[in-house]
């Protein structure tokens, strides 16, 4: 039924002009707003919606990943942007989970919701 469906994720947030300027200026990904809505415009032609959510809740569980080649590089950069990273159990001082799986590092968007960026071989 759906096998030639451009399916799209999408998850909220309490303010969606916070959202734009952390998802546009923060992590430097291209965004669209229409109808009140932001679009994350993603590489590879994989876009997701953020909705705004009066009584929005942040995820506890990471929503979006993003791969990079370098993990260390990828912190530093975005720790220059001001971001902070999360200190679960086992990361190291910069905040990087090295123990098993991919090298991953998680942080949270202005609502709160958990994001990642992890080391991956092209």
């Amino acid at each position: 039924m759906f096998e030639n469906t451009k399916a799209f994720s999408g998850f909220a947030v309490n303010d969606i002009a916070a959202a734009r300027k952390f998802y546009g200026e923060t992590l430097g990904l291209r965004v669209g707003e229409d109808n009140g809505m932001l679009m994350l415009h993603l590489a590879g032609d994989r876009d997701t919606l953020v909705y705004p959510k009066p009584d929005h809740q942040p995820a506890t569980y990471t929503i979006l990943n993003f791969p990079v080649p370098d993990i260390d590089a990828a912190v530093d950069e975005l720790a220059a942007r001001g971001v902070t990273f999360e200190r679960y159990d086992g990361v190291d001082e910069k905040g990087v989970f090295r123990d098993m799986g991919p090298l991953i590092a998680w942080f949270r968007d202005p609502a709160g919701n958990v994001l990642s960026v992890l080391q991956q071989d092209d």
